[in-house]
């Protein structure tokens, strides 16, 4: 963060000072909410959880070299005091972005947030020093937490936007205003919150309503309810995606046959190709997306494929590929899942393994309402159209849905089976892995397929699985 004095800080959050001896000592490191991340010259936010109070922490941070603390109450040690920490917290990000001059991105959608500002991220940190949100910490406490661990130094703040109802991302582009806004898609991620996919679009075009008139709007041409925002900004709308009317536009899109994703790169300053380190065709979009965002602050046609074309994945568990050494490869996608992301990764993995047997470990996509059956039974049917080896459905009533769903597409017998937890999944697979054989892995956050993956790489580290 820039660096503020105590009494700064205060005047900006419209807090008290208390337990301070001298208000123009500065805050020089970052603002946290976790106490282990505390460092010399932090500034620790303190919360009130379901379990945990912030409060109970003061002490501590102190003692590992935070300045003060911003409370709800006095505490006992340096502190300003606010009547609401969350919106003191929004207020420092506002005020901070302003002094900064940095340009700032703002990106939502259904699917493909994280990786897709992951991609933008590493673009532009090509060109100038870059802050973005880390992981997925896009709502009314991540999101000002990102903002303020920018620095004099940053040009580009990317962040990412999450919504669970109308007015939500307004109230975060309030915090910090973007100049460039980008909608990925509308799709049925938080369905059962919302009510319906076109209060979704609602919610998620609210990202490019405040854009200045000399920002841009990216908005992706292969999404119709997408494009249908474009009279919501007063800013210059920018398409992307495969549509021959995109202004920034992927051709001879193709897979290579690890699984990458390949295509001919066109904005309105070039053409190049790009060829992906990430595995899947639904990163195409992604990287149309980012491509558009860099076209729009200055990078060239040339420098922005070379920038995708080494881009990784910087957040865990996201299409994570590791091969064993038995030749076993697992794809941690476990952080979350939807039906679109669940269909992107089910046809990534479907290219992945040409020539190999794939397995499929899936879990329940929370939040779908009315919506749930439907979508579970359409994922376990796609499953068999792809021609997935095994579908092993993991959990309660979703995921027997999941398992009904490749029954009634034609997956008999030993084709898809239904185990009641991740262990059981863990113990199937221990014994039925071959060397070669593909495994996904995905459900939503609650579910902890993670530790699926996880056991599964721990085993092949120790030589458990046999060759058959």
């Amino acid at each position: 963060m820039i660096a503020l004095s105590l009494a700064e800080i205060a005047a900006v959050v419209g807090g008290q000072t208390h337990d301070i001896p001298d208000p123009s000592v500065q805050v020089t490191g970052p603002v946290v909410r976790d106490s282990r991340e505390v460092v010399p010259g932090s500034l620790f936010a303190a919360f009130v959880g379901e379990r945990v109070d912030g409060h109970d922490y003061a002490s501590r941070v102190v003692e590992a070299g935070a300045v003060a603390v911003l409370a709800s109450r006095p505490v006992g040690v340096p502190a300003i005091v606010v009547e609401d920490v969350q919106t003191a917290l929004g207020a420092l990000a506002r005020h901070v972005v302003r002094r900064l001059g940095a340009t700032l991105v703002a990106l939502t959608g259904s699917a493909g947030k994280t990786s897709t500002k992951d991609l933008i991220a590493q673009v532009l940190r090509r060109k100038a020093p870059t802050v973005f949100t880390p992981g997925s910490l896009n709502n009314e406490i991540g999101l000002p937490l990102t903002a303020l661990t920018a620095t004099e130094e940053t040009q580009f703040l990317v962040l990412e936007m999450g919504a669970r109802g109308i007015g939500h991302i307004r109230y975060l582009t309030d915090l910090t205003p973007p100049k460039i806004g980008l909608v990925l898609n509308v799709g049925t991620a938080h369905i059962g919150e919302f009510g319906g996919r076109e209060q979704i679009a609602q919610a998620k075009g609210e990202i490019i309503e405040g854009l200045p008139e000399d920002g841009a709007a990216i908005l992706n041409a292969d999404d119709p309810l997408v494009r249908a925002m474009a009279p919501r900004t007063k800013a210059k709308v920018v398409l992307f995606g495969e549509s021959a009317e995109a202004d920034v536009r992927a051709e001879n899109v193709r897979l290579t046959d690890s699984g990458r994703p390949s295509f001919r790169l066109h904005t309105p300053s070039g053409a190049s190709d790009v060829t992906m380190r990430l595995y899947g065709e639904h990163h195409v979009s992604n990287a149309l997306a980012a491509a558009a965002v860099a076209h729009e602050l200055g990078m060239s046609a040339e420098e922005i494929a070379l920038a995708l074309s080494e881009a990784g994945s910087l957040s865990r568990w996201r299409m994570e590929v590791t091969e064993r050494p038995d030749g076993v490869t697992i794809v941690n996608d476990a952080y979350n899942a939807n039906p679109e992301s669940m269909r992107a990764a089910l046809r990534a993995l479907a290219a992945m393994g040409t020539g190999r047997r794939t397995w499929a470990v899936l879990g329940k996509m929370a939040e779908l309402g009315d919506e749930a059956l439907a979508e579970h039974d359409a994922v376990g049917r796609l499953a068999v159209r792809l021609n997935v080896s095994k579908l092993v459905a993991v959990g309660g009533i979703e995921a027997s849905w999941l398992q009904l769903g490749a029954y009634n597409e034609g997956s008999w017998g030993e084709e898809s089976v239904h185990v009641s937890d991740a262990q059981a999944a863990i113990d199937l697979l221990r014994s039925e892995l071959r060397p070669g054989d593909v495994v996904l892995v995905k459900a939503s956050r609650s579910v902890g397929l993670e530790s699926v993956a996880q056991a599964l790489l721990e085993a092949g580290a120790e030589g458990e699985v046999a060759a058959r």
